[in-house]
């Protein structure tokens, strides 16, 4: 097995993921294994090569945000950890986008010269930027929810609450979240 990380690039713009594909390649640690122009060959290809880092383009093929539908999906369906690329630098929409994907971070294009060490500090260890992220998603969560929420994960041995109001609270994590059911949510959570 190589302890190379796996990186799946999910970008429209040719002449950008050239240009990403070369600086990744400058690294021997990093292994540059898929290049999809869209959402949906994004998704296809990080389910069956199963990336460790997805690098995803916030907007593609010209429609606002994509990006997130494509990584949320993604992360439904592998372990992968997504670094949102983006050419927007509005704090505020970058934040949103990164919660919403459950993304573990994001890099600005016009800063790209830092992608190696992003790529590398996200895939092997538990950034300050990905601690930030989940927290921003949790604030989201009412105290009583994210009671709810640590029992789920096995930090709180009982909520001292009744099994209905507990399974409330889990709807309401689901709604707040955006994911189905337990199975999505540990699966996102568990290898934050």
């Amino acid at each position: 097995m190589s302890d190379k990380i796996k990186i799946l690039l999910v970008e429209d713009d040719n002449d950008f993921s050239y240009l990403i594909k070369k600086m990744i390649e400058q690294d021997k640690t990093l292994d540059f294994v898929a290049y999809a122009e869209n959402k949906f060959s994004g998704i296809e290809l990080a389910k069956k090569i199963q990336p460790d880092i997805v690098l995803m383009d916030l907007n593609l093929a010209n429609r606002e945000f994509e990006g997130i539908e494509a990584a949320k999906e993604i992360k439904l369906v592998t372990n992968a950890k997504i670094l949102l690329l983006t050419s927007n630098e509005k704090y505020e929409t970058v934040i949103d986008a990164s919660k919403k994907s459950f993304a573990s971070g994001y890099i600005f294009k016009s800063q790209c010269q830092a992608l190696n060490d992003t790529i590398q500090k996200t895939a092997r260890s538990h950034t300050p930027m990905a601690h930030m992220i989940k927290e921003l998603i949790l604030t989201e969560l009412t105290e009583a929810e994210r009671i709810v929420f640590d029992m789920i994960f096995g930090s709180r041995s009982t909520v001292g609450s009744t099994d209905k109001t507990i399974a409330n609270h889990k709807t309401e994590i689901f709604r707040k979240l955006g994911i189905k059911n337990t199975r999505e949510l540990i699966h996102i959570f568990k290898n934050w």
